[in-house]
């Protein structure tokens, strides 16, 4: 390897990455390791190839462990035969202000976008948060049923229905002969799962035991 602390090794790597990613092949590997660190401090900006395969080196060199061996050891070619341009300076490099860019990437980029990538990731947890979270729901059949034909069916209704609690809904109701001349009250309502259990309705309407005899539950569904 060429001595990488003089003026003339570094523009020989210049030249010699004006048409090359990388110092061996197309892909990183310890052999860009292996010059990086032989470079003492970051080339000049008139060292424009160098500098951006050096710049490229730096983002990729913290996960240098994890990079292919390299196929030989790296010995820096003596370019003496380059055809001078018009549009280039003796260093191969050209005057334009755009080669000032660095077509793989920085540290500056990188950081920037792991802020946008951590921006769009708390941007979506807050709009996963505000979502409402579902409320599980039944429906349930009542058969609420009276002493006997004597009992007022439209007060036990009236009684039925005075029964409130959070996540209780009352549907619609008919009334279905049992025979006898008895008839049950049969009537709807849509819970909410984790507020009002059957048994708590049961124990709610058997309160009024002047007109109901039981309460049996004869559907329920999930909503």
């Amino acid at each position: 390897m060429g001595d990488m602390s003089t003026q003339a090794g570094l523009k020989s790597l210049n030249n010699f990455l004006a048409d090359k990613s990388y110092i061996e092949g197309f892909s990183a590997s310890q052999a860009d390791v292996a010059v990086f660190e032989a470079i003492p401090v970051s080339p000049p900006s008139n060292l424009c190839h160098l500098l951006r395969w050096y710049n490229h080196a730096k983002s990729f060199y913290p996960q240098r462990s994890n990079l292919p061996v390299s196929k030989s050891q790296y010995v820096i070619p003596n370019h003496t035969q380059n055809i001078p341009n018009p549009t280039q300076n003796n260093l191969g490099c050209s005057n334009d202000e755009d080669d000032d860019l660095d077509l793989f990437g920085s540290d500056d980029e990188d950081e920037e976008a792991e802020k946008i990538k951590q921006q769009r990731l708390a941007e979506y947890a807050a709009r996963k948060a505000k979502k409402p979270a579902l409320i599980a729901k039944s429906s349930i059949l009542l058969d609420v049923k009276p002493w006997d034909d004597e009992t007022d069916m439209v007060k036990m209704e009236e009684c039925v229905r005075s029964v409130e609690m959070e996540g209780l809904l009352w549907g619609q109701s008919k009334l279905v002969p049992v025979g006898y001349g008895i008839k049950k009250l049969q009537i709807g309502c849509v819970v909410e799962d984790d507020k009002v259990g059957t048994d708590m309705l049961e124990e709610a309407i058997t309160a009024f035991e002047d007109y109901v005899q039981s309460v049996d539950v004869a559907a329920f569904n999930k909503i």
